[in-house]
């Protein structure tokens, strides 16, 4: 399973441990990923996402998961978000 939020796309970054002495040794920066389910309330369904907790606080302050969704760019998205974007879009074309 790969290390990359499926919401905003953050995955691990690289960088260096440097000790006392200034010795440099390469790491990775991994993104802080939880298992969370988010509910929808256009659709009433729930999903479960692999979320960076970043990306959680961002879903928090937009008013939940279709509002974020709505204004996610698609490039950014896993697939399997960009397919609950798009029933979420057909459902609000359909209220509409």
């Amino acid at each position: 399973m790969s290390r990359v939020c499926e919401l905003t796309g953050k995955g691990p970054m690289t960088g260096n441990n440097v000790s006392h002495a200034n010795n440099k040794t390469r790491r990775r920066f991994l993104p802080n990923l939880s298992e969370v389910t988010l509910g929808s309330d256009v659709l009433d369904r729930r999903f479960r996402l692999r979320v960076s907790n970043a990306a959680l606080r961002t879903v928090d302050h937009r008013g939940g998961l279709d509002a974020f969704l709505t204004r996610a760019k698609e490039a950014d998205l896993s697939p399997k978000a960009v397919k609950i974007k798009r029933e979420i879009e057909k459902a609000q074309a359909a209220q509409a």
